[in-house]
Formats: structure tokens, C-alpha cells, sequence
């Protein structure tokens, strides 16, 4: 991890975006620093104090109850800080790749553009990793396709009904107001019926639950398959519900902010105790790479916000939390154990 990373990793911190993991391994750090900031050290002292920063940051961490906004001081101290963090931690860069030009890296993957078909009257669209794609429908209607999935919506839509189709992935709808004709999206598990609605979807094959997140307007569920529950659920703005794959049943909940739920739109990344696989579609679909996860961590839940970084700035971050390691190769990234 160099200055800079470090510098960003200060920055989430002091504006209150680390998870509780991360926020305890910078309160570890200062506390370290400040502790030795009067004097000059020696460098057998120096050594022997670098040392123990490492052991301290090697120990397992207790995830803090919440996470506290950087102190005055830490403030004053966060350039001093990077620097000596920066010395104190360079024996995390020797567990990871250190990546050559042909597999640095990938701050932001190229688009390589969707794949648009028109079959039988329908218009399929397909996304690569790394692309999005924004629709707009006949009716006026406009659809954000995530990346990684695959839509499908007729030529002409029917006098009664507007049907569209989310085979895999991820997408935020914006229905048209038109009050004789429905606006009805169907997933293999769920349809969710609107008029005159904001609301996003996300149904990705890899993941065990199917969400449906609604921000304005309402919307009406009905399940598709074999559920526990039976009849419609009604969602109200900042409601969403969650179905499990697995248990066939739905649950509703709340949330707070409409970020939480469309970041990907703007390319951020925002996990709210997510689940691994939740994790890494998020990273695959923003950067356009493969993660394979071979450490012998497979289930685990990350919370944590990402804007602007790189991709090793983002696996630097999450691999800290989790005490892994990872290479990048191309476009695939590699979890390991940390050695």
C-alpha cells in the first residue's frame, strides 16, 4: 500500500465511509503515531518501533460498534501520518502481486459497447462487464441497465400492457405515467407492476436473492414461482423487498438514502453488510474484471463506499478488512490467503 492509497483510505475515514474494520485499524495507526511524534528516533528505535505497527495491524481486529469521525489531532497529523504509515506498512505489498504493464491495475475498464438483437419482435440488449447501457422505450419510459445483464421488451407494446423482461441483472426503471396500460417488469421469480414509478431491480443469477428497491411512486409484487408468500406485496417510497432464492420467500424492508440502492448508476460502489457474492458482482461489473475468490474465506459480509478509487485501491481497502491478499493477472483478480 503506498502514500497514496493510504491518503484515501484517511479521507473515507475522516468523512465517515469506512467499514467498522477499517476504522479500528486507523485508530490503532494515530494512536501509534502519536504516541512517538515528540522525538526522533534512532534507527534501530525506528525499526524496532515499524515492528510493532506490524504486529499490531497483523492481529485479528474486532470490528469497532461504529464507526467515529477523525479527532482534531488526527487531523492535523494525517499527512505525518501517511508517510510513516506508508514505511510501517511495506510489508503488505510483499504479500500481494506487484503487477507489470501488461496486467496493472484497472482504474476503469473500457466499454465494449451492449449487444443489441431484434428476434421474433422483441429487442434483446445484453451488457458486457464494465458497460452500462440507458434505454429509452416507446412510450417514453427510460431503463439503466447495469452491467452484466440482459433485457428484453417488445417492438410495439400492447394496448393493455407494457412488458419488459429482466433475464439477469441489474436495472433502474423509470415508468411512464399511461393509466391504461400497465408497466410490468418480470424476472424469473417476480413481477413487479408500476405506473408512473421510479424504482430498481437487481436479479443477478449469482446472487440468492432478488431485490426490488422502489423510490418513488408504488409498485404492486407478485411472485412467479413457488413462494411462502402468497398474494401481492405493495411498496411505498424508500421500501424494498428482498426474495430468497432458497427459501422462496420475500421479505420487506427499509432504506434511508436513494444511494444506497443506485450508486451504480453514477459508477460508485455502496455495500451494506453485503455478502460476498453481492461484493464481487459489484467489482466485476464495475471494473470489467473476473474475481476468483481461492482463500479459504468463501463467506464473509463487507459494509464500505467507494467513489472514485482504482481497482487495487478498492482490493487494498477490502483485503485489509478481511486479512487477504490478491494478485491481478489481465482482468481477472485472484483472492488468496495472506501468507
Amino acid at each position: 500500500m503506498d502514500t497514496e492509497q493510504i491518503k484515501i483510505l484517511l479521507e473515507r475515514y475522516q468523512q465517515g465511509d469506512c467499514s467498522p474494520e477499517e476504522a479500528k485499524i486507523i485508530e490503532q495507526w494515530f494512536e501509534q503515531i502519536n504516541a512517538h511524534q515528540s522525538s526522533i528516533a534512532d534507527e534501530h528505535t525506528l525499526d524496532l518501533e515499524l515492528e510493532e505497527v506490524k504486529l499490531r495491524i497483523q492481529e485479528q481486529i474486532t470490528p469497532a460498534p461504529r464507526v467515529r469521525r477523525m479527532r482534531p489531532w488526527l487531523i492535523s497529523a494525517a499527512a505525518a501520518a501517511a508517510i510513516i504509515l506508508a514505511a510501517g506498512l511495506f510489508w503488505f505489498n510483499s504479500n500481494r502481486h506487484t503487477a507489470t504493464p501488461a496486467d496493472a491495475p484497472l482504474a476503469h475498464h473500457p466499454a465494449t459497447g451492449s449487444n443489441r438483437v431484434v428476434k421474433d419482435g422483441f429487442v434483446e440488449i445484453t451488457t458486457p462487464k464494465g458497460h452500462q447501457e440507458n434505454i429509452t422505450l416507446e412510450d417514453g419510459s427510460t431503463v439503466a441497465l447495469n452491467a452484466n445483464s440482459k433485457l428484453r421488451y417488445p417492438e410495439h407494446f400492447s394496448a393493455k400492457e407494457r412488458s419488459i423482461y429482466l433475464d439477469e441483472g441489474e436495472a433502474f426503471f423509470n415508468a411512464a405515467p399511461d393509466a391504461n396500460s400497465q408497466f410490468v417488469v418480470r424476472t424469473p421469480e417476480l413481477a413487479t407492476t408500476a405506473l408512473g414509478t421510479t424504482f430498481n431491480i437487481r436479479a443477478y443469477s449469482a446472487e440468492n436473492k432478488v431485490t426490488v428497491a422502489l423510490l418513488t411512486g408504488k409498485v404492486k409484487i407478485d411472485p412467479l414461482q413457488n413462494s411462502q408468500t402468497t398474494g401481492s406485496i405493495v411498496l411505498l417510497p424508500s421500501e424494498q423487498i428482498s426474495y430468497d432464492r432458497q427459501l422462496l420467500s420475500m421479505i420487506k424492508t427499509t432504506f434511508a438514502k436513494p444511494e444506497e440502492v443506485i450508486s451504480w448508476k453514477q459508477g460508485y460502489l455502496v455495500f451494506k453488510d453485503a455478502p460476498y457474492t453481492e461484493l464481487m458482482t459489484g467489482i466485476e461489473n464495475r471494473y470489467g474484471v473476473t474475481v476468483i475468490n481461492e482463500s479459504s474465506k468463501t463467506a464473509w459480509n463487507y459494509t464500505g463506499n467507494f467513489r472514485n478509487e482504482s481497482l487495487s485501491e478498492v482490493m487494498d481497502i477490502i483485503c485489509i478488512a478481511k486479512s487477504l491478499s490478491y494478485t491481478i493477472k489481465s482482468d481477472t483478480v485472484y483472492l488468496v490467503n495472506k501468507n
